[in-house]
This record gives structure tokens, C-alpha cells and sequence, in this order.
């Protein structure tokens, strides 16, 4: 009892406010639900945080930012009869949960756990009629985790900082990403293409309508065309022969659906076919899963938990499933049995797949509650899921071969009989994947054996082998899965690290490595092979999932990893940070490749005694070609080139670092205000946020948030408007005058 005679009430915490709403609704006037914001310790940011001689033991700290939300729990605790966890169901949220109890002044005692996938009020009132205990080996796990991302990244990072650039940082997962990327972009670079040829025959049957087969062999062997000449030859070869029908094969083919979402095809679908990155995936899913206002019924969580990589569905679920098909379709489309998918190896079959939490709500009944953002991926989690549960797409196929001459060709056709769950849901195709001749859809007319056709045409095509594509986040996202590297949790981080630190660019939706990314992996690679082996960082992910089955003590993995680390951490503090055979013209002493702010130079390793320094025009193919400007340096007569710095991109002499000309990169917009003879400039933030500002600052200190495009304002006729993006991908156009209320929104591309 309080003081005041009234009885406690259950302090409930979550991680963020906006679940507090939803689950508040759900729980009687005795339970206190508050928000611990996500983490409330971490490990220190200016130190290392570990204690390595003391059984690598973490130092946690209060979030200096969390010190007030912690005090006002710790106020709310000490008038609690018992503390609730209701963090999310992953290793992370026990985590937290781990740290609140420690933080909190409750009784160890009455600290439960309470585990939900949803966010619905049969499923909050269920967990909290059983609750739990914080389970320490999922603790452990993620403490792990933890720490050996610490020890990699403040280890490595200073190594750069001192070898290569200031500002740089290493990771346990984001170094072995950008590896991938670097792999990819040298294969595609060295990538040779060859020809070769297909032939095609343009054929009519006695009933419509035309066909098409393609030439399989010739004289018995398989068909292989190499040069123009080859296809000559063949057709040649087939000047007046007749095409007679040799067998036809008739049969049906089922296309099953695929299962229900877990993080990484959620984030892989709606790359493709929502062009969301895989960060803004997370976060419209967050909000889909914490709760959205939808009128009467107030905040409702309107999917599963969206990290996970398990493919299970509730029974209850599957059964609301099937009512709908029913209802809306037909029983001819439900399975006799709901499906069940099988889940790749080491999935957390404890979760759920990404499901809707009511298969009833059905997205055009969300419309109007919704964002365009949050409706797009909504619709996209529920027919992936109606898919998941109905019957497989059934077509008739039809396969002919074809004689002529000494060639033998082939036609075949697929049409589709049953629509099963293609009626709800079509998955996208990888833009690696090619699409087979049987899974294109082509109607063959009625053909028998030993019937003739009349040749329309003969269609030679040319073609050239292509490389591997590079990689979109997506399809990063399914090669990190493939290869066990990373969890659910941590892909959408790992996207916007590699790209944040400025070793990947976006560039029409793929991802390039850039010249920084390169020599990064290029410095990493042969002194900390481990680190960078995309098999030994899968084995260590495993190594946790053995600490949270309590196979292995957490320490373990760890202690075993640091001492191979500190002896490659050593080896490579006395190595030369980048050696090559050229010997400095100066003193004779080998020079070495570093990294400055304009790129890649050589420099004397006899420094600070020899400062002999050379710009380094390419490396093996890997350094981005300069942009030429056609402007000449005002110094030196060089040529100014476009460069990129941390503040974006400006323009520098070629001759660098003999002449350290510099200049802004103008957008070619003068200055507005009056007498000031500058251009607007594009510059960068501290936080990588782009703003325009006038190329004389700081005698005109004029400055824009917003892009300045070089057309006059219709309204007052100014001579530039700004560009801004709004949302629900809205490109929104105004006047940068005050007073004048010029405002135009249209559509955005997709990019």
C-alpha cells in the first residue's frame, strides 16, 4: 500500500512510447505502462569499455541522454508491487530487460518477463496471465555480441585512423559487407564478355497462331553459335528444308506460393518492388507493429514482430487465413491442410513469421488511417501471407520439338489453368534471376506429329555474357542471409553504416563501392584475415546462437577470437601502411600508399626526414576516374578536377599536393542578395545533411536547406525556385522569396 492507503499498481515497461497507448488500453487500472526509449546503458563511448585482464567484463554506463527517462522509472518503480518487462521478443529487448532490472529499485523477485509477437489485446492479456523470467543465456548472446563488436571496432578503427585517414571505423559485420561489394565490383570490372548467338524460327501451324521455337541442336549436338559466321552458315543450312513437328509433350506444372515474410525477404521484397531501403522497411514495419490509430478501436498493432527469421504461423492464424480465401475466393483455393514451410537452419522457431495480426483488416479498409508508406508495406505483408496459405498456381505446359535440315528446335508454351494464389500475390523476381522459357507464359497452337509448318522467319540474335549484377540492398540483404552472416536485427544497420561511413554509394539503386571503400578493404584484408572471412564471421554468429541454446559460456568465443586478434593488431601496427616497390626519387626509401584528403598519394616512408609525396593516378583499375571540369587551376595551370570530400563535392587541382588550389563546385545560381557576385554552393553538415550556402561565405553568410533549381518562379518570377521532397514521395516546388506563396507538388519518379 502507498501512503496515502491506495494499492500499488504493476510498473509495465516497454521500449517505445508509442506502444505505450496500445498496451495500456489493453491492461486494467492496476498496471503502469512507461517507455524506456530503447537502451538506457551502453558501453562507454570514449574507452573500450571492457575489461579484458577481468574475464572481458562490460562497463555499462547510463545513456547520458537516458538519464532523465531512467529517473523517472526508477520514481515509478519505487511505488510498484512488481516490474514487468515487455521489451521486444528478441535478444536485444532481454537485453534491455537485463539492464532495467538491475537499474530499477524492485525486487529481483517480482521482475517478470512477458513475451509477445503481437500487439493485440488477446495477445497482451495472454502474456500476461503467464509471465516469465528474463532469460540470462539470451543476455549472455547479446552480450557477446556486444562486446565483440567492441573489441573489433576499437581496435581496428584507431588502426585506421593512424594508417589510412582520421574519422574511419572498422566492423565486425559492416567490414565483411563492404568485402562483398569491393568482390563484386572488381569481378564485374574484370569481367570479359563473349559472344554468342541464338536462333529463333517464326512458325505457322494450321491453326493460329504463330509460334516460336528456339534451335536446341544440331546434328545432334547441343547448339552453340559462337560468331555471325556459325548463324550464316546455319541458316543456310536450312534454306528450304521443311519444318515438320517431331514429338509434342503435354503436361502440368505448379507453382507453389512462397512463405510468409521473415526480416530479410520482407526487406527484400519491398526493395524491389517498393524501392524502400532496407532501413525505411524497419521503420514503416515498426510503426505498423507498435501500433496505428485506426478510429474507433484507437492504437492497434497491425503486424507480428518484424524481426525474425522464422517461417511459423499461430494455428489461429493459418484458420483466419483460410476463412478469408474462402469467403472471398472460394474453397477451391484453400489446401486440404494449412502449409507448412520449413525454416533454414538456426532460425528462432520460438517467432512467428511477419504476418498480419488480423487477416480480417483488410488493407483497403486501412486506407484512410494510413500513410502511403504504411498502407504499401501493409498490403504487402498481408497478401504475402494470404499467398503463403493457399493453393499452389497450376498451368499447362505444352513442349514441341521440331525438325528442319540437320537442326532441331524446340517450342515450348505455358498457360495458366488455375490462378490459386496468384489470385492475392505475385513475388518479384532478384534481378539476378533469370527468367526460364517454361515460366514465361506462350500460347502453342494444336500440334500433332508429323504435321508441317510454314517457316514465317528466321530471327538471329546477338548477345554478350554479362557479369554479376552489382548489388542492391536487397540483394545484399539475401547474400548476408545466405551466407549467415549478420541476424534479422542488424541488416538494416549494416545498409546504412557501409553508407553512412562512405565506403558504398547508392547510384541508381545499386551499390558501388567507392574509392575509400576499396582501399579500406584493400588495408583490412591481409592483415586481419579472420576479421574479413566471410566463413569465420558465419561461424561466430553461430558461436552466439550456441551461447543462447547454453551450449557455450559466453566468454569463450570471445576469449578465443581476441587473442588471434591482438597478435594480427600487433603485426599490422608495425607494418608499413601500404608498401608498393617504387623507391622515393629523393632518398631512395620505398614509398607507400596513403590516404589524404583528396584521395590516394605516395609518400616517402623516410618521413617526417623525406616529405617527398606523388599524386597516384589509378590503382590497378579500382580508382574512380577523375571528372575532368575543362577549367584550368589559377596557381598552377592544371587542370581542376571534381573531387569528393567529408563535405561534399568541390573542386581541386590534378597537381595536388604540390598545388592545394581549391575551390567550391557551384550549382550555377547566383547569389539573390543584392551585390554580392557569389554563387550558391553545395556544401555538407557536420551530420552529412546538404544545405546551399553562398560561395563567399563568410563575407555572405546567405544559406538554403532546401535544393535551388535554376528555373524562375512563375509566380514572382525570382530566378530559382526550391525542391523539396515530402511525403508520400511528393516533390513539392516553392518560391524562396518571402511574401510569395508559389507552390507546386507533383508525383516523384521512382528512381
Amino acid at each position: 500500500m502507498t501512503e496515502k492507503g491506495t494499492p500499488k499498481r504493476t510498473l509495465v515497461v516497454v521500449e517505445s512510447p508509442t506502444k505505450v497507448k496500445t498496451i495500456q488500453k489493453y491492461l486494467d487500472s492496476t498496471y503502469l505502462v512507461k517507455a524506456s526509449m530503447g537502451h538506457i546503458v551502453d558501453l562507454p563511448k570514449a574507452r573500450l569499455g571492457v575489461d579484458v585482464k577481468k574475464g572481458f567484463t562490460p562497463d555499462y554506463q547510463v545513456i547520458p541522454a537516458k538519464r532523465k527517462v531512467l529517473e523517472e522509472l526508477r520514481k515509478a518503480a519505487e511505488r510498484a508491487a512488481a516490474l514487468y518487462v515487455a521489451t521486444d521478443p528478441d535478444r536485444e529487448g532481454e537485453a534491455i530487460g537485463w539492464h532495467l532490472a538491475q537499474q530499477l529499485p524492485v525486487d529481483r523477485r517480482k521482475v517478470y518477463r512477458v513475451l509477445f509477437n503481437e500487439i493485440t489485446e488477446r495477445a497482451v492479456k495472454a502474456a500476461f496471465r503467464e509471465p516469465g523470467k528474463i532469460d540470462p543465456k539470451k543476455v549472455d548472446a547479446q552480450q557477446a555480441r556486444r562486446v565483440l563488436d567492441r573489441l573489433v571496432g576499437y581496435n581496428l578503427s584507431p588502426l585506421l585512423w593512424k594508417k589510412v585517414q582520421r574519422g574511419l571505423s572498422a566492423g565486425r559485420v559492416q567490414s565483411v559487407a563492404v568485402k562483398l561489394i569491393v568482390d563484386r565490383e572488381r569481378e564485374i570490372r574484370a569481367f570479359v564478355p563473349v559472344e554468342y548467338w541464338t536462333l529463333h524460327a517464326r512458325l505457322r501451324a494450321a491453326a493460329p497462331p504463330e509460334f516460336t521455337a528456339a534451335l536446341r541442336a544440331i546434328r545432334g549436338e547441343k547448339a552453340s553459335l559462337a560468331t555471325e559466321a556459325e548463324v550464316a552458315e546455319t541458316i543456310r543450312g536450312l534454306e528450304g528444308a521443311p519444318f515438320v513437328v517431331r514429338a509434342v509433350e503435354r503436361g502440368e506444372r505448379k507453382k507453389n506460393p512462397a512463405p510468409p515474410f521473415i526480416t530479410s525477404t520482407l526487406q527484400q521484397e519491398a526493395g524491389r518492388k517498393l524501392r524502400f531501403t532496407a532501413r525505411k522497411t524497419m521503420l514503416v514495419a515498426q510503426q505498423l507493429y507498435e501500433g496505428v490509430d485506426v478510429g474507433e478501436e484507437g492504437p492497434v498493432g497491425l503486424i507480428t514482430y518484424m524481426r525474425t527469421d522464422s517461417v511459423r504461423l499461430a494455428r489461429e492464424a493459418q484458420l483466419e487465413a483460410r476463412q478469408w480465401v474462402a469467403a472471398h475466393l472460394g474453397a477451391e483455393y484453400m489446401p486440404e491442410e494449412p502449409p507448412v514451410y520449413r525454416a533454414r537452419k538456426g532460425a528462432q522457431e520460438a517467432h512467428e513469421a511477419i504476418r498480419p495480426t488480423d487477416a480480417a483488416r483488410e488493407p483497403k479498409t486501412l486506407a484512410r488511417f494510413l500513410n502511403r508508406d504504411q498502407l504499401a508495406l501493409y498490403r504487402l505483408v498481408w497478401e504475402r501471407f494470404l499467398a503463403s496459405q493457399m493453393r499452389p498456381a497450376v498451368y499447362n505446359t505444352v513442349s514441341a520439338d521440331i525438325g528442319a535440315g540437320e537442326c532441331l528446335f524446340r517450342a515450348q508454351g505455358s498457360t495458366l489453368s488455375f490462378r490459386g494464389f496468384t489470385a492475392v500475390y505475385v513475388e518479384s523476381r532478384d534481378e539476378a534471376e533469370s527468367v526460364s522459357e517454361e515460366d514465361v507464359e506462350a500460347v502453342i497452337p494444336p500440334l500433332e506429329p508429323g504435321e508441317g509448318l510454314a517457316l514465317v522467319a528466321l530471327e538471329p540474335k546477338q548477345h554478350f555474357t554479362q557479369p554479376q549484377p552489382r548489388f542492391t540492398e536487397a540483394s545484399l540483404v539475401k547474400e548476408l542471409e545466405e551466407r549467415g552472416i549478420g541476424r534479422p536485427s542488424t541488416y538494416a544497420q549494416i545498409m546504412s553504416t557501409i553508407q553512412t561511413r562512405g565506403y558504398v554509394r547508392r547510384e541508381k539503386a545499386t551499390l558501388v563501392p567507392t574509392e575509400l571503400g576499396i582501399h579500406v578493404t584493400d588495408f583490412l584484408l591481409p592483415r586481419f584475415p579472420e576479421v574479413m572471412d566471410v566463413e569465420f564471421t558465419a561461424r561466430l554468429e553461430e558461436a552466439l546462437d550456441r551461447i543462447e541454446e547454453g551450449d557455450t559460456p559466453w566468454v569463450k568465443p570471445i576469449r578465443d577470437f581476441y587473442k588471434r586478434l591482438m597478435e594480427d593488431l600487433e603485426k599490422a601496427r608495425k607494418s608499413d601502411p601500404q608498401a608498393t616497390d617504387k623507391s622515393c626519387p629523393q632518398c631512395g626509401s620505398p614509398l607507400s600508399e596513403r590516404w589524404g584528403r583528396f584521395g590516394r598519394f605516395l609518400a616517402c616512408s623516410g618521413y617526417p626526414e623525406c616529405r617527398f609525396t606523388q599524386d597516384v593516378s589509378g590503382n590497378g583499375g579500382d580508382r574512380v576516374e577523375e571528372v575532368a571540369t575543362g577549367e584550368t587551376c589559377a596557381q598552377c595551370g592544371k587542370p581542376m578536377v571534381i573531387r569528393e570530400g567529408r563535405y561534399g563535392k568541390f573542386l581541386a587541382c590534378r597537381g595536388y599536393p604540390e598545388c592545394k588550389n581549391t575551390k567550391p563546385l557551384t550549382t550555377g545560381i547566383a547569389c539573390p542578395q543584392d551585390g554580392c557576385g557569389g554563387d550558391l554552393v553545395e556544401r555538407r553538415s557536420r551530420r552529412g545533411k546538404a544545405y546551399y550556402a553562398c560561395s563567399r561565405y563568410p563575407s555572405c553568410k546567405f544559406i538554403l536547406w532546401q535544393r535551388p533549381v535554376a528555373e524562375p518562379c512563375p509566380a514572382c518570377g525570382a530566378p530559382f525556385v526550391l525542391e523539396r521532397m515530402a511525403r508520400g514521395r511528393t516533390l513539392v516546388r516553392s518560391c524562396f522569396r518571402e511574401g510569395c506563396d508559389f507552390k507546386q507538388g507533383t508525383e516523384a519518379p521512382v528512381a
